[in-house]
This record gives structure tokens, C-alpha cells and sequence, in this order.
């Protein structure tokens, strides 16, 4: 559900570079959990002293993911980079399958792939893919995105017993990174007037901070298979509120799309019910 205010907020940001936005909405998540910290007497040094894989999981799963994403829309059309790097939910669905205890049923693979079909169709608005070898950059950058995400989810439930917290020493140094990033390849561009300002707050607070941290609860303490069927739900959500919200209108893909990751979304969590 968070997730898929992401891109209605960002519309309302406005021009602000990529990783100036992701500098300063992970930045505002980092101090909204350092001020949770203080509040509640936490021992913050417990949430930043961790161990070497725990911090190479957390800064690639949570940068890497967002370096990659930008790296792939600067060097492919939006839709196919787009696309490609949403193979993520389906990916989790597979690499799941190594974790102990954990099973892959027929209507995992079936859900998801319908769900995922349906998510091209609102990804591309039913527009035919034009894959090029002359983008080939930003496809494999894509699809870096969607074996960090998966890999970042699915492996966190080794780590089931550390503390959520620690989400929140990882979009600190997200942040400190995404500024060393602006700093070197983008113009600084401030929000223009108040709803802008709002957007970028209400992208720090909720998708770009608390999404995060009831992610890692998701993953590891939850139904991993169904969370990732489920997770094709953000862009039919998505596509809802835009087009309640702004100016994008509706077309047969965009319902095609959101019947089709419906049907898929329900097969794929068979087991929750």
C-alpha cells in the first residue's frame, strides 16, 4: 500500500534530481528512527554496531537497488528498464525456495507469472517492447535491480532475529551515499512551493521510509512466497491512484493489466487462505 503512493508522490516533486530525492527521503526515514531511538531510550549503538555481512546485505540491498534503478532509466526506455527490473517479485518467489522450511507450490510460479504479465501491460500501457542491443547497458543494469531486491528480501530471514531498527541505520548511510552521488553527477533543484515539500516529506515518511521497515518484518517473519505474488499489487494500486489523482487516463492494457495481476495475486496466495 505504501509502495504504491511512491510514484503519485514523486510526481509532485517536481524535477528534483534522483539521487537528490533519495538523499533526502531516506534522510528524513533516518531521522524519524533516530528520534523513535532517543524517544525510547534505545541503545542506538546497538543498531549501527553490526556485523560486516549484515552491513554489506543492508547498504547493497537498500543502495545498490536505487544506484541500479537509476543507472537503468538513464540508459534504457523507461517501460523495458521498468519491466525488467520488476522481475523482482518473481525472483523471490524462486530464491525462496533455498531458505529451510520454506516450499515453492505450482500456484506460487503460476500467480506470479500472471501477476507479472499483468504488470508489463501497466508498466508498458500495452505498447509492443523494442528491446536493443544499443540499451543493453540498462537492461543489465535492470536487471541488477531485480536480483538485489530479491536477494536483499529473501536473505534477510537469516536475520530474523535482529531488530527491525537496524532498517534505519541503513537509510542513513543510503542517503549519505545518494548526496555523495548528487553531489558528483546532478544540479541541486529544490521543491518549488509547499506541495512539493510535502511530497518529499510524505516520500521520507511513508514509501521510502516506513515501507522499509515493514518490509524486513514481511520478510522475516512472514509468508515470503505470498508477499512476493502479493508485491505485484503496487503497480495496479499505483496506476488506480494516478489516474483518481492526475491526469493519466484510463485504456484496456491498464485493465487488462490490473485483471490480470488480480487473478494472479489471488492463485498466488492459494496458501494464505
Amino acid at each position: 500500500l505504501l509502495w504504491a503512493l511512491l510514484a503519485l508522490f514523486t510526481v509532485h516533486t517536481g524535477s528534483i534530481p534522483s539521487f537528490q530525492l533519495t538523499a533526502m527521503t531516506f534522510g528524513i526515514a533516518f531521522t524519524f528512527a533516530l528520534l523513535k531511538w532517543i524517544v525510547t531510550g534505545d541503545q542506538i549503538l546497538s543498531f549501527i554496531v553490526l556485523p560486516p555481512k549484515l552491513w554489506l546485505l543492508g547498504v547493497c540491498g537498500l543502495f545498490g537497488y536505487h544506484f541500479f534503478y537509476f543507472v537503468a532509466l538513464k540508459s534504457a526506455p523507461p517501460a523495458e528498464a521498468g519491466l525488467i527490473a520488476y522481475l523482482w517479485p518473481l525472483l523471490i518467489v524462486v530464491f525462496s525456495t533455498f531458505l529451510p522450511g520454506e516450499r515453492l507450490y505450482w500456484f506460487h510460479i503460476v500467480g506470479a507469472v500472471i501477476s507479472l504479465v499483468g504488470a508489463g501491460l501497466l508498466i508498458t500501457k500495452g505498447a509492443a517492447l523494442n528491446l536493443s542491443a544499443d540499451h543493453l547497458n540498462g537492461y543489465l543494469a535492470a536487471l541488477a535491480c531485480a536480483f538485489i531486491w530479491s536477494s536483499y528480501s529473501v536473505i534477510s530471514r537469516k536475520f530474523a532475529n535482529v531488530s527491525t531498527d537496524v532498517i534505519g541505520t541503513f537509510c542513513g548511510v543510503t542517503a549519505l551515499l545518494s548526496l555523495i552521488c548528487h553531489l558528483l553527477f546532478e544540479q541541486t533543484v529544490l521543491p518549488n512551493d509547499m506541495g512539493g515539500w510535502l511530497a518529499v516529506v510524505g516520500l521520507g515518511l511513508g514509501p521510502v521510509g516506513a515501507a522499509f521497515f515493514l518490509w524486513d518484518l514481511g520478510m522475516k517473519h512472514g509468508d515470503i512466497q505470498g508477499l512476493g505474488v502479493l508485491s505485484y499489487l503496487s503497480p495496479l494500486l499505483s496506476t488506480l491512484l494516478l489516474i483518481g489523482l492526475s491526469d493519466t487516463t484510463f485504456s484496456w492494457p491498464l485493465v487488462a493489466g490490473c485483471i490480470l495481476i488480480s487473478i494472479g495475486a489471488v492463485i498466488g496466495s492459494i496458501n494464505v487462505f
